[in-house]
């Protein structure tokens, strides 16, 4: 294992000397139980209670508040979320221009909460760069990206193109070539958020039972460890860990791991080199996912690629092992050349969830008295805020512009989220996709046989076309 002695950075960094919160005491009778305490479960609290205080409503966590991939994400807040296309392509006129907004407007939303609640949680509006650079191939994934989102509707003020010298000034990765510039996208601390956002809940009322480990979730009911709580709805915000319960979520939303380090902190000559001046978060075009930002004690934070589990279990636990801490920062290294001396101070890993068709959904079926939301696939720190305003809505029956959207659903669960292929089908093409996107890129890095790149772009776009 990894001989780090520390693993998540942002729960390593926050002062938190209180206590865990005491476990549920016994069976409770409720209005609404909401099991997970990471963003999705504390937003979808939030605001129910903002939009009736007389609900009483608990909290039900097993480890404690942001113990999850709230606490352990790569702290973008984006204004965007996987397959977004897929239900903006259902909308057209001024239905179309709600979705837009309503999806841009994600981070001023969490910023306005923010500042209203007093949760300081180093929010950093600087936008995201989408980078092609590395290799050339990386060109014109970034150029298909800026034309999917032109496809949805965004103008030029919430995507637009960087050529080189603009993306190499703002960040300066190895052989920039262009990036697409996000406006709606800011950096964060996630542990301080989350952290933030369980005080402002207990402030509004909703009591927080942590150490208290849900057996069975089903409408109306969660079996627990230290008793039953009977809830007119039961609401699920377990995402990664969907499959760690008996529950009607079971093999709907599977837990993909992602892997994260962080530096040690950097001097302003390293940073001058690099860039990150105004704390963009940073990502490049390839196929096998980064995402970086710069702390606000200068350190880099560089999350990239994955990893899924037979059967779909959940990764218990948070360290990297010493393969995976190399892996890593190779991969750091082969975009920042500069920083091949810098010492890793902390490496460590988070359960995402991914629905079957790869689109997240806020539902609640009143006759059953289940509701879910997640299925973010790693884009949750802001689609769960607006997930879990479209789930307060649904849940109060409000005829709003929120419950309207595609992604806004009143029917039962299982005719919402589809299963998932029984195993080894996940695991063999997890597998198998990911060893393409990999020998594609190596490939593309001029690491292999040169004549086999059209092959492996082939089968990679095949690849892509499949998830």
């Amino acid at each position: 294992m990894s001989s780090f002695p520390k693993d998540v950075f942002w729960l390593d960094s926050v002062s938190d000397s209180r206590l865990p919160r005491e476990p549920l005491p016994h069976s409770l009778d409720v209005d609404i139980a909401i099991v997970g305490g990471g963003y999705s479960g504390l937003w979808a609290a939030y605001y129910l209670k903002r939009l009736d205080p007389a609900l009483n409503i608990v909290v039900l966590e097993q480890q404690r508040v942001g113990y999850g991939a709230s606490g352990r994400n790569g702290g973008w807040l984006m204004g965007e979320f996987s397959h977004m296309e897929s239900y903006l392509q259902k909308l057209d006129g001024d239905r179309s221009r709600a979705a837009r907004a309503l999806i841009t407007g994600i981070v001023s939303e969490v910023a306005s909460v923010c500042e209203l609640e007093r949760i300081d949680c180093d929010l950093v509006y600087s936008g995201g760069i989408y980078a092609a650079a590395r290799f050339p191939e990386q060109l014109s994934r970034a150029k298909s990206a800026l034309e999917s989102y032109r496809g949805m509707g965004f103008g030029e003020d919430a995507f637009h193109w960087l050529d080189a010298r603009e993306t190499g000034q703002l960040v300066n990765v190895r052989s920039p070539l262009g990036a697409v510039y996000a406006q709606h996208v800011a950096a964060l601390h996630p542990a301080k958020l989350v952290q933030g956002l369980a005080e402002a809940v207990e402030r509004l009322g909703v009591v927080i039972y942590e150490q208290t480990n849900c057996r069975e979730v089903s409408g109306k009911q969660v079996q627990t460890d230290r008793g039953v709580v009977r809830a007119e709805v039961v609401v699920s915000g377990l995402e990664g860990y969907s499959n760690s319960t008996d529950s009607a979520l079971s093999g709907r939303i599977l837990p993909v791991v992602s892997r994260v380090v962080a530096t040690e902190p950097l001097s302003k000559t390293q940073w001058a080199t690099i860039g990150f001046a105004k704390r963009p978060v940073f990502s490049d075009c390839s196929r096998l996912v980064s995402y970086v930002q710069r702390s606000r004690d200068d350190r880099l934070i560089f999350g990239a690629r994955g990893s899924y589990r037979f059967d779909g279990k959940p990764r218990l636990e948070t360290a990297l092992t010493d393969r995976e801490v190399a892996s890593h920062r190779a991969y750091l290294q082969d975009f920042f050349p500069s920083l091949s001396n810098v010492s890793l101070t902390h490496a460590w890993c988070g359960n995402l969830g991914f629905a079957r068709r790869m689109a997240p959904v806020a539902v609640c079926d009143h006759k059953s008295g289940l509701a879910v939301l997640g299925g973010y696939g790693g884009e949750g720190v802001g689609a769960s805020n607006l997930f879990g305003r479209t789930l307060a809505d649904l849940i109060l029956q409000r005829d709003t512009e929120l419950s309207s959207m595609p992604w806004a659903h009143s029917q039962p669960v299982r005719k919402v989220l589809q299963r998932w292929e029984p195993e080894p089908l996940p695991w063999l093409a997890y597998r198998g996709i990911n060893a393409v996107f990999a020998w594609e890129e190596r490939l593309d890095l001029g690491r292999g046989r040169g004549w086999l790149k059209p092959l492996s772009h082939r089968l990679a776009n095949w690849c892509q076309r499949l998830l």
